[in-house]
């Protein structure tokens, strides 16, 4: 283990963070697409991954160069956290002025959008707790990452408890009302082309991971907005489960909380792979509250899913 351990922190990491793949050689690196050698990723698998699977390591055997190397991936993304509190899916450290990192950054028309789409910023900061807690609080650049952070996303929760898919700063709460989901009269059958950046997000499970980030943060600090925030997203996931006929969830709704396009293949719909993960974070919330009102829309789903069933137990992606 310390062989491998050594080989990836000395040969593979760039300032202490990694990518998805690498050639034998390692002239080829790639992220979720092709990488120079400046560039680490912060989508899974990359750097959060990585560096947690050196703390559990740690953590069964003892062994000092593994939390070296934990500390190592930390540092990483500490260098890379974003002024607007998270992480992009990727950072380069040949071009600081490209964005507005909270350590070193760009001016202030440098990118600064702190993304949750394919649990970017969660991944990040479930493996920063951790190792914050591992550390018992003591290693300021890592705590203070976490805690900014942490706080960022309490500040870009909408009203209602729902997430953007990504954020530059909070939302104005008069722009967000607290409604639940609706069909809309009609919608288009053609892609309109519409930003949705800061629709309320369901897509590849946003809200499922958010939620296990804030109770994972309210165990280890015991700080009670986490929990609150976790409740809030629990809440917000009563809210847009659609009316009959479709007691399911949609991937992203607009300001009015009805089913909105996305990228040309995400269009208005109920979506039959979401709503399995909302239905797991319904459960997760009920075992950690014991609030059964977090169980009540689960049976209307399920029925609705069975009832919409494919050949072979299977969903389809996308309901009309």
């Amino acid at each position: 283990m310390q062989q491998a351990t050594n080989y990836f922190t000395s040969q593979v990491s760039t300032e202490g963070g990694y990518l998805w793949k690498y050639s034998q050689d390692l002239k080829d690196r790639e992220g979720e697409n092709r990488a120079p050698a400046s560039r680490i990723w912060v989508q899974p698998p990359g750097t959060p991954s990585v560096g947690e699977a050196f703390l559990r390591a740690y953590q069964q055997t003892g062994e000092p160069y593994l939390l070296a190397a934990a500390k190592a991936a930390a540092m990483a993304l500490v260098n890379g956290q974003l002024k607007s509190g998270g992480w992009n899916y990727y950072i380069d450290f040949a071009d600081r002025k490209a964005y507005q990192y909270r350590v070193n950054g760009g001016g202030p028309k440098a990118r600064n959008t702190t993304t949750l789409d394919d649990n970017t910023t969660q991944a990040a900061l479930h493996f920063l707790i951790l190792l914050d807690q591992e550390l018992k609080f003591q290693d300021e650049p890592i705590h203070e990452a976490t805690m900014y952070a942490l706080n960022a996303l309490l500040k870009a929760q909408y009203p209602n408890g729902g997430w953007p898919q990504r954020f530059d700063s909070p939302p104005d709460p008069e722009d967000y009302p607290v409604i639940k989901a609706n069909y809309p009269d009609s919608w288009s059958r053609e892609f309109p082309k519409k930003k949705y950046l800061d629709y309320y997000t369901f897509n590849d499970n946003l809200i499922e991971d958010l939620v296990g980030v804030m109770f994972l943060a309210h165990h280890v600090y015991q700080d009670e907005r986490y929990q609150r925030a976790a409740l809030k997203a629990g809440d917000f996931i009563i809210l847009a489960q659609m009316p009959e006929p479709q007691p399911a969830w949609a991937q992203q709704y607009n300001s009015q909380m009805q089913p909105a396009w996305a990228r040309k293949f995400e269009p208005p719909a109920v979506t039959g792979g979401e709503s399995q993960g909302i239905i797991k974070t319904l459960m997760q919330i009920y075992i950690y509250t014991g609030d059964k009102k977090y169980l009540k829309p689960i049976p209307p789903a399920l029925a609705y899913l069975k009832k919409s069933e494919l050949p072979g137990g299977k969903l389809a992606r996308f309901y009309e």
